[in-house]
């Protein structure tokens, strides 16, 4: 190992995770740096007998100080690697055969594909990117002529504008990067179906894709046919448009952003045509659902699909009651044998501590709940099995009576 190379060493017995390939380096189990990184340089890691264990880049400003990218110590981190990377990445999606039907889907899945920090999705023949880390917000133009050079993409739109990058020490940052600037409203296909896209305006890159086959699990014809469906965090009224188009009697949507439900109708509209019976609600989903409880109004099917409510760990009993008091709410509003299906996107709040949460609320409104399928995220946004964090997004539909 050459002198001068900066080495982040591990203090002893706190070595396993880097054996087991858990990718994160907390400041914590840190004993030391030697050398003089800048913060996002490669560094080796080593254990306290000076023994390689892995390679990372380092942030000093993270309480993840350490992310790791290879375990290899004969592997360098240059231009070759990044490629590497990205062509695993781009095979293991061209495998789950998503396209014609489909043409908005994630690319690169940040640690679950060996790129901590990255993530891409596709739109069509546009491509969005996050840079979430210093270390690779530091490598950007890297990524660009990558994906570029490999898939030839009408445009190459950057939004890194979530909250996560000041932990890093960055600025929020949304534009196009390469090529032509998006539409403003750009139409892809997921299962079939067309939705129009923001991807300068919307949420996150624009569409929420993990939960695409959540949106087909939920809305099968034998669920929501004939029936009056409260849709909460509606967004772009993507499981609106799923209801819609098996047959939903009527469907309210519920969203805090005005423009988010305008394209949310555009879509259902496009999709199935005209629907004189559904609602639009632009409103505090805790407010309005409070207002139909009083009202007395009933529903078969409650769908909650919240924005995520733990963005760290002191976050968790907070987001706890936010989500036991709006589960309890949803659970008032059900008729008999109705069905409830309750999403999370927190990562800190385990698959486990959700489903107790919702028996909570499920005991407190005097209701019996029968879990009739449990949820993740879509294939494109596989789980690490060495790091269970990328396991964020978790639902359960519920039978309720």
């Amino acid at each position: 190992m050459d002198s001068h190379q900066a080495v982040l060493v591990i203090k002893r017995g706190r070595e396993k995770p880097i054996h087991n390939r858990h990718p994160w380096i907390f400041s914590g189990a840190i004993a030391r740096v030697e050398g003089r990184p800048e913060p996002g340089d490669i560094a080796a890691v080593v254990d306290e007998r000076g023994d390689f264990l892995a390679r990372a880049y380092y942030n000093p400003h993270s309480q993840i100080n350490g992310r790791i990218l290879t375990w290899n110590p004969d592997e360098p981190i240059d231009d070759s690697f990044w490629q590497r990377k990205i062509e695993r990445a781009l095979a293991g999606r061209a495998a789950l055969a998503l396209e014609p039907e489909t043409n908005a889907y994630r690319l690169i899945n940040a640690e679950s594909d060996g790129l901590p920090g990255l993530i891409v999705d596709k739109y069509d023949d546009f491509l969005v990117m996050q840079c979430l880390t210093l270390g690779i917000d530091g490598r950007k133009q890297t990524f660009i002529n990558l994906l570029a050079k490999m898939l030839h993409p009408a445009g190459i739109v950057e939004r890194s504008d979530a909250s996560v990058r000041a932990q890093e020490g960055l600025n929020e940052v949304k534009g196009s990067v390469w090529g032509q600037e998006p539409p403003a409203e750009l139409l892809v296909r997921e299962n079939g179906h067309a939705f129009g896209v923001d991807l300068l305006g919307g949420h996150k890159t624009g569409l929420y894709l993990d939960q695409r086959d959540n949106r087909t699990a939920v809305c099968q014809p034998q669920f929501v046919a004939g029936k009056e469906v409260l849709n909460v965090f509606a967004y772009t009224g993507g499981f609106a448009l799923y209801a819609a188009a098996n047959g939903a009697s009527s469907i309210v949507n519920i969203d805090s952003s005005i423009e988010a439900l305008t394209l949310a109708e555009q879509n259902v509209l496009r999709d199935v045509g005209e629907r004189p019976l559904d609602e639009y609600i632009a409103g505090d989903a805790f407010e309005v659902l409070r207002y139909y409880r009083d009202e007395g109004r009933q529903f078969d099917m409650v769908i909650l699909d919240p924005p995520k409510f733990a963005h760290s760990r002191r976050d968790i009993e907070r987001a706890s009651r936010g989500y036991k008091d709006l589960n309890w709410l949803a659970l008032r509003l059900l008729r008999q044998g109705g069905l409830l299906a309750t999403f999370s996107c927190s990562g800190r709040v385990s698959a486990d501590l959700f489903q107790k949460i919702v028996f909570g609320a499920a005991v407190d409104a005097g209701r019996d709940a029968q879990i009739i399928q449990q949820l993740g995220q879509a294939p494109d946004h596989p789980i690490l099995l060495s790091f269970p964090e990328s396991a964020y997004l978790k639902g359960l539909l519920c039978r309720v009576w």
